[in-house]
């Protein structure tokens, strides 16, 4: 019994402490165990349960063959507080599960968390506001995004093709205002959660993501303000790591040649500079990936099997992070990875691997919900074991999304035609936000939203009846020539054509005409002979 994958999308760590809680209640074997003198049917042991449910989790894919024996213990205990199950005398909460013979049982009913209820959302959802040009909130690029396609109506589509039909506006260029450095940091913030949220595959980021949380400048100096090997610089060095520690990481990580001190080594000195970042990590007041991103960074574990994917979500989360927590992440991170791979290094622990020590010492420092979460251990082992293989990407500048804000900027500062009278359309052409719709919608609505206008304008050129018959011929000349395609779907035939422009009468000879002048033709009669 494997489960089922928990996709991304909002309150996804509920929705796996659910999904554990149902796969344990229906597949554990449950026996008959005799306890306190006498024998109780449907019941296990406490090794029985560790053994089966530690086997479930290092198969199911939520979770990953990382889950620990201990974390198994742990999460059992978390099922005993949470009156999950019970022991035979059905007490809970206040006694501790034990990895023994001790007889356990489910209760008759499991408390299962309750899952919030969003509002149902549409397919065309809204997506976060962008700079446009009048107010500096426009629309994101539409080779990324599609965009709703904008409906003209004829008037309008006559005043902005007006060349169909041999009209041109006065124009004249124009130069937009060099955008703020406030600005770019709004640009950089809309554009990261767009693209995180194209990344992680959502509709909405409601329940995940909460916008107002998000410091733009944080964005910006995660992106600029690093040095050669891409860690953050930090501006106000009292946010920085004290020297102490930043000594000791280094010492470990350059190990046996990192120590820039004369202090004597004994054995066992590796182990008192591991233990001693170990506790200032612990003794952060919140994880590295901060409380407010703890949802969103549950979300990509979903995508863990998708390798690049799961590396491009990190990469653009990551920016949100405070610049200083993003620089205590890289290292840390670096000092995890040389640690592992440093076969000078002595055994820092004796029983279990120096890449097993570090997840487990290290993962509830980098992932945490601010209240008691029952599975963040589970899930914070799997994301620190990932950040950990691929150490050297997940936590630099994405290149599709510097290049997304690179373009849009250029787009805002460029050069600009204005015609005459343009701006009583403004609002027409500026829209206030773009949806997320599927390429075939997108297909439909460019065919429908650009040709509709078009159509009508040739529809009204054919019922206007101040026109004169040379001038009406004229303009559907002019159309045809600029829209054939339009023009044959209007008139597939010549006889269609025919019956809204009728022939010209023919242009008759002057000779001719002078003969319609006379009376009606008599036949020829011969009154006398040539001959004498």
């Amino acid at each position: 019994m494997e489960g089922k994958m928990i996709g991304p999308g909002p309150y996804r760590a509920t929705k796996l402490w659910n999904e554990t809680i149902k796969l344990f209640r229906g597949g554990m074997p449950l026996k008959r165990h005799w306890a306190y003198f006498r024998s109780y049917d449907n019941s296990f042991t406490g090794s029985e349960a560790v053994d089966w449910l530690h086997e479930l989790l290092k198969r199911n894919h939520n979770f990953g063959p990382e889950v620990t024996r201990y974390q198994t213990l742990q999460l059992l205990r978390k099922f005993m507080k949470n009156h999950v199950i019970e022991d035979i005398k059905g007490r809970h909460g206040k006694e501790d599960f034990e990895d023994n013979g001790q007889v356990y049982r489910f209760p008759h009913t499991s408390p299962l968390k309750p899952v919030p209820q969003r509002p149902p959302v549409s397919e065309n959802c809204d997506m976060p506001r962008l700079i446009r040009w009048d107010d500096y909130e426009e629309l994101a690029q539409p080779e990324k995004i599609p965009l709703k396609p904008l409906v003209l109506n004829s008037e309008t589509w006559n005043k902005r093709h007006s060349i169909a039909i041999g009209e041109v506006h006065e124009c004249k260029l124009i130069r937009r205002r060099d955008v703020t450095p406030k600005q770019v940091d709004q640009i950089w913030k809309s554009l990261t959660i767009v693209h995180l949220q194209r990344v992680l595959g959502l509709k909405t980021m409601d329940g995940v993501l909460d916008s107002k949380h998000i410091n733009a400048k944080h964005i910006v100096h995660n992106v600029f303000s690093v040095n050669s090997t891409g860690i953050v610089i930090l501006k106000n060095k009292t946010e920085d790591m004290p020297y102490w520690v930043l000594s000791a990481m280094k010492c470990l990580a350059k190990w046996p040649n990192g120590s820039e001190t004369k202090q004597p080594m004994y054995p066992g000195f590796e182990r008192d500079v591991l233990r001693t970042v170990a506790e200032y990590f612990q003794r952060l007041k919140e994880p590295l990936l901060t409380f407010q991103l703890y949802e969103v960074f549950v979300n990509i574990l979903s995508l863990l099997q998708q390798e690049a994917v799961a590396v491009e979500a990190l990469q653009v989360c990551s920016l949100l992070l405070p610049p200083a927590n993003r620089r205590r992440l890289q290292l840390l991170l670096r000092l995890m990875a040389r640690a592992c791979h440093n076969p000078a290094l002595p055994p820092l622990n004796d029983t279990i691997a120096t890449r097993t020590l570090m997840v487990q010492t290290f993962s509830r420092c980098v992932l945490g919900s601010a209240e008691e979460v029952d599975l963040d251990e589970l899930l914070a082992t799997r994301l620190v074991t990932f950040m950990l293989e691929h150490h050297d990407t997940v936590l630099t500048v994405p290149s599709v999304l510097h290049s997304l804000v690179e373009d849009h900027l250029s787009h805002l500062r460029r050069v600009q035609i204005k015609y005459a009278g343009a701006d009583a359309d403004a609002s027409l052409v500026s829209p206030s936000y773009c949806r997320q719709i599927s390429r075939a919608q997108f297909e439909e609505q460019r065919v429908s939203g650009s040709q509709g206008p078009m159509q009508e304008l040739l529809e009204g050129l054919i019922a206007d009846t101040e026109l004169s018959a040379k001038d009406k011929r004229k303009r559907l000349k002019q159309f045809q020539k600029s829209y054939p395609e339009i023009y044959r779907r209007r008139f597939p035939t010549a006889e269609s054509e025919a019956v809204v422009l009728p022939e010209k009468a023919p242009r008759l000879k002057p000779q001719l005409m002078l003969l319609t002048l006379k009376k009606p033709f008599q036949p020829f009669q011969r009154s006398w002979s040539f001959r004498a």
